[in-house]
């Protein structure tokens, strides 16, 4: 009866033992296999574009952006006072800007824009908001550079990169 025993003991013992190991290597195939993804988003102000070495460059100020309830909670930590007296956000978003390090990122040649104000024809009447109307990398250029009647480097952008090139820009209209 207890060579019947050892004879089963054996063989679930060596199985155990390859099943560690497996496992053990199968846990670390995984990890890499799961990998985080290298888009990212976030908001900034655009300080300017540069074109260096035949690349188009944009240097922008990273900041913080909240809406509805996180805009209210935020604003109510940060400014208690006027959270007491307003109830909450003024128009519903917050923005905290703590940094002024400036960050140039390169734009991919495909990268897509989306505005929701700027000067159209050079006529203030003209100037109205068309959300998330699509224009050209050089169309927003000459935009940050013509300031007359509305300077859009005043407003947020919600970036996204991909392996850290920016492939969209999107504006961020404030009432």
């Amino acid at each position: 009866m207890l060579k019947k025993k050892s004879a089963y003991v054996w063989p679930v013992v060596v199985l155990l033992v390859f099943s560690l190991i497996l496992t053990a290597s199968t846990v670390g195939t995984r990890a890499d296999a799961q990998s985080v993804s290298n888009t990212r988003h976030f908001t900034a102000y655009i300080h300017n574009f540069d074109s260096a070495n035949g690349t188009l460059n944009l240097t922008a100020d990273e900041m913080e952006w909240y809406e509805g309830g996180a805009a209210d909670q935020v604003f109510a930590e940060r400014e208690p006072e006027a959270a007491a007296e307003l109830g909450g956000t003024p128009d519903g978003y917050y923005i905290v800007n703590d940094s002024d390090v400036l960050t140039t990122y390169p734009v991919a040649d495909n990268a897509t824009v989306y505005m929701q104000i700027y000067d159209h024809t050079g006529q203030p009447e003209d100037i109205d908001i068309e959300w998330n109307e699509s224009i050209s990398l050089e169309k927003l250029m000459a935009q940050f550079s013509n300031t007359n009647l509305l300077d859009i480097s005043e407003f947020p952008y919600h970036i996204t990169t991909q392996d850290g090139v920016i492939t969209s820009i999107v504006q961020q209209y404030l009432p």
